[in-house]
């Protein structure tokens, strides 16, 4: 994806499918979502994935639970690997907050692996805190621990 073009975010279509799987598989070549939880997500909670795209191609995406007791959770946020540190993290959460907020959600909460400093200053410049009790061992699973952060609306 060219840095050149204009870059806009939209709400996600099913037929972003495919690109949001690539994209994903390419943010987190480690442990990507696997293509039918991703589907299950886009159609279980359709306006709550948002896209940054350029026309053609895909340069992030966010995901987030609806409103439940007004709170809600971001399952992940994807940018490509080119155009990291530009700010479209940022947009993209600054988006789906706003979307949140107008949703009557009061808290959202994340989970950042502890060791990913970026992500974490990120949820930190929005305003989220981390728990207090620290990272939480094998959150995910062994060896899969993660830090969670609250932010208040």
């Amino acid at each position: 994806m060219s840095g050149e073009r204009r870059l806009w975010i939209r709400a996600a279509t099913e037929e972003d499918l495919p690109r949001i799987v690539r994209l994903d598989a390419e943010a987190f070549p480690a442990d990507p979502y696997p293509y039918f939880v991703l589907r299950q997500l886009l159609a279980s909670f359709p306006d709550f994935v948002f896209v940054l795209e350029d026309g053609e191609e895909l340069g992030g995406y966010v995901l987030s639970t609806p409103p439940n007791a007004a709170q809600s959770w971001i399952l992940s946020l994807g940018i490509a690997p080119g155009l990291r540190g530009q700010g479209h993290g940022k947009q993209l959460m600054t988006q789906i907050l706003g979307h949140l907020r107008a949703e009557g959600v009061h808290s959202v909460s994340l989970s950042v692996e502890p060791g990913n400093d970026t992500a974490v200053a990120l949820y930190q410049s929005l305003g989220f805190s981390p728990d207090p009790g620290g990272p939480r061992k094998d959150y995910f699973g062994p060896g899969a621990h993660r830090l969670l952060m609250t932010l208040s609306l």
